[in-house]
């Protein structure tokens, strides 16, 4: 895992945390509790899903290439790195699908899918360490995807992170996707922080443009996870 700093000239309240390094997390001893000395201001621990908690990349095509196959719809690897990260609909109108019923079934197919291939889940430990050490301390914990809620339940329950998180939001849960806003607002919302307030108390964890840009808009300090 590589963590980086997402730069915003313009935005000041971006990334005020420079103890916080990739060398850092990295060099810790396999098993060494993360620890959150360096973020006593932080109340609210904000993490996407996919590509950030965990590298669903491989789980996530597998599953699409069997739910698309029976449409005599050939996805390669190469092909669904550019799709990935998009929400459904967005996905299915790339690859010109436009029949509702189609497009249900093979969400669904999808989605029944999806489980099978959970061994292909790759869990970044130190993030959701330091995302458990926070939460049993008292801390405030989310997840903000744009996951369907039962495919992101499901993986969620799959690595043991269920009960990490004090509010999970799924891309059913905002009516506009990243990168707008919405899902941050609304997690904001629910612990009744304020946006002056939300730059001090609130660090986001991110891994894709739309992401990165929903945080930014919503004026949240974040960082910037590559795992892939």
């Amino acid at each position: 895992m590589r963590l980086s700093p997402y730069p915003d000239k313009s935005a000041t309240c971006f990334c005020p945390y420079p103890t916080i390094s990739a060398k850092a997390l990295i060099a810790l001893p396999r098993g060494a509790p993360l620890r959150l000395t360096h973020l006593s201001m932080i109340n609210l621990l904000i993490s996407d899903f996919d590509g950030t908690l965990a590298d669903t990349f491989q789980a996530n095509y597998l599953a699409y290439r069997d739910a698309l196959a029976p449409y005599g719809i050939t996805l390669s690897e190469a092909d669904y790195q550019n799709y990935f990260g998009l929400r459904f609909d967005d996905f299915m109108t790339c690859l010109r699908i436009t029949d509702p019923r189609q497009r249900a079934a093979i969400r669904n197919a999808k989605s029944e899918a999806y489980p099978k291939y959970f061994d292909r889940l790759r869990v970044n430990q130190p993030l959701l360490d330091l995302i458990r050490h926070h939460h049993a301390h008292g801390g405030l914990t989310a997840i903000a995807s744009t996951a369907r809620r039962r495919n992101l339940l499901s993986a969620l329950a799959h690595i043991g992170a269920t009960a990490d998180f004090d509010i999970i939001l799924a891309g059913e849960d905002a009516d506009h996707p990243k990168p707008h806003p919405e899902i941050y607002q609304k997690i904001l919302s629910h612990f009744g922080i304020t946006p002056d307030s939300a730059s001090r108390e609130v660090l986001v964890f991110e891994d894709s443009p739309a992401g990165l840009a929903a945080a930014q808009s919503a004026s949240l300090p974040t960082l910037k996870i590559t795992l892939r």
